[in-house]
């Protein structure tokens, strides 16, 4: 791991105002979810945003140095209208393609409390 991979995050999830999620609002629909695949640990799917959305994301979201987002919290991608079962992880961005966030879980996850 490089020494900025603590910057690739945010230090606690960064709640979206009304005004940041109604600006995304109109994206929401035109969002587009990757099948799943997996290896022998993990599923994974890739989530690809409208390339217009990143606009309308705020600046501390993004990684200013890499020009894409910055991992999210679940926190966050939910805010940005991403919907997703429980358990996924955004866990590498792509950087010739930022709109595109790369999540992955455990295979055979099971929520708390299930």
């Amino acid at each position: 791991m490089s020494g900025n991979d603590y910057n690739r995050r945010n230090k606690v999830p960064r709640p979206l105002s009304d005004h940041e999620k109604a600006r995304l609002d109109e994206f929401i629909d035109s969002i587009h979810y990757s099948a799943r695949y997996s290896d022998d640990e993990y599923e994974y799917r890739h989530v690809q945003l409208p390339k217009n959305m990143l606009k309308a994301i705020p600046k501390d979201y993004h990684d200013q140095q890499k020009g894409t987002l910055k991992l999210l919290w679940e926190e966050e991608w939910r805010a940005l209208g991403i919907t997703q079962s429980l358990g996924w992880e955004h866990y590498e961005v792509h950087e010739p393609e930022p709109h595109i966030l790369l999540f992955k879980r455990p295979i055979n996850y099971v929520p708390p409390g299930q």
